[in-house]
């Protein structure tokens, strides 16, 4: 018989079940994802994994688990639209992909998943990364702990582009493992295009991911530079509508970010150089955002230090990280279409609940803020079961001490998350 690993058995045995009868949460307030507005006293009652009802009495629901949450906020579950659960960067990360083995990076992802659950955030989307599928199936199965996955996989990129897996590689290397190609999600033509999102496909990702420009963290010198033609990029966008799949781009760069958005892409991600032209032709075309400022924000301060990134990504983390909580403000207030990432994988899993901070210090409302982790995100998801707290709607909850509109830091402070029903995290009494 085989044998599983003891801490393997050790997160199976610390798995939650459902719960055999409904719960009844005694929220203080209640966060209307939809108005934007906070609303006094409200009794959520969950049964199969479902709200059935929200009720302004906050009397005991008989039958029912009844969870004072008074003195609390009760929010919809937030959503992650740019994590990496598959690694956490650290100094070490440049040599750790050639000396770890896929199966130490996994064992890795089920913290990392758990503590992006455990703060707050039930619902993530992966953009980037082979563990993650895996990791997605574990946790839909009820192995491990963990949010929901909307996985893209290996991304999509070009010869030298920021997902080019051999960047770095001396030329004996490069020479020995041959240049890689679509299966590897490395295209230079339209039909390379097309057979790449067909292999992802294969591959069982939920969504695809393109580098459309170059990239702070790889191995080369350009962070901006345009990566992908137009034609590419519809091929691509065209291609991943068969398969139902949305497409997210990674982008810096201006001129990569307009070739993105023309391609038809739902989602820009990071837009650090994003031009007032840029921010029109989103608007026009119903393009979204996100900035993840955290990663930035934790990339730019890495930058300081003399040893942390090799000498080809330090100036790049200091120059573009900088930059994007400014671009994330302007756009705010060109009314470009923004929701919640924080590209965590580069800065710690488990802080994500700090993007809201940061959204807010770029000048926009907290209100706003919480609806781009719920109802926007949802949106970009492309799923209307969850977002809002309302009958009907996937029982994802969580709640903080204090009012979040008032104090946005309340929300470093979750202390309730509830997914589909199920209580991962109960306030002490």
């Amino acid at each position: 018989m085989t044998r599983l690993p003891f801490a393997l058995l050790a997160v199976l045995a610390a798995s939650p079940t459902f719960a055999a009868e409904p719960i009844a949460l005694h929220c203080g307030w209640l966060f209307d994802a939809r108005s934007g507005k906070l609303l006094d006293a409200r009794t959520v009652v969950v049964r199969d994994g479902k709200i059935a009802e929200v009720l302004s009495d906050r009397s005991d629901v008989p039958g029912a688990k009844n969870i004072d949450l008074s003195g609390h906020t009760c929010t919809p579950g937030w959503t992650d639209l740019h994590v990496h659960l598959g690694g956490q960067n650290n100094p070490k990360s440049y040599e750790e992909g050639f000396r770890l083995d896929d199966v130490d990076f996994a064992f890795r992802s089920v913290g990392y998943a758990r503590k992006t659950l455990l703060a707050g955030f039930t619902s993530v989307r992966d953009l980037g990364g082979e563990v993650t599928p895996h990791l997605r199936n574990a946790i839909n199965q009820g192995l491990v702990d963990g949010p929901r996955i909307w996985a893209a996989g290996k991304s999509i990129a070009t010869t030298g582009g920021h997902a080019d897996p051999t960047n770095g590689y001396n030329a004996e290397l490069s020479h020995l493992l041959g240049p890689p190609g679509p299966t590897e999600g490395v295209v230079n033509s339209v039909d390379e295009a097309r057979q790449a999102v067909r292999q992802r496909y294969k591959n069982g990702s939920d969504l695809i991911k393109i580098t459309a420009t170059g990239g702070v963290l790889s191995y080369a010198k350009s962070a901006d530079a345009p990566q992908f033609t137009v034609d590419e990029i519809k091929a691509i966008v065209d291609t991943a509508k068969d398969y139902g799949y949305r497409v997210a781009a990674h982008a810096h760069g201006t001129e990569g970010m307009k070739r993105a958005v023309l391609g038809g892409v739902t989602s820009i991600e990071h837009g650090t150089y994003m031009t007032d032209e840029v921010m029109s032709l989103m608007k026009q075309k119903g393009t979204w955002y996100v900035p993840t400022i955290a990663a930035g924000r934790f990339v730019a301060e890495k930058a300081k230090l003399p040893d942390y990134f090799p000498e080809v990504v330090r100036p790049k983390a200091a120059r573009v990280g900088a930059q994007i909580q400014d671009t994330a403000g302007k756009a705010y207030k060109a009314g470009v279409r923004i929701a919640f990432g924080t590209d965590s994988g580069v800065s710690p899993h488990g802080e994500n609940a700090k993007e809201f901070v940061y959204m807010v210090e770029a000048g926009m409302p907290a209100a706003f803020a919480l609806q781009a982790a719920t109802i926007g995100a949802a949106e970009v998801l492309g799923v209307d079961d969850q977002g809002v707290i309302e009958a009907g709607k996937r029982a994802d909850i969580v709640a903080m001490p204090g009012d979040p509109i008032a104090d946005i830091n309340v929300v470093l402070n979750v202390d309730f998350v509830m997914k589909d029903g199920v209580v991962y995290r109960t306030p002490a009494p």
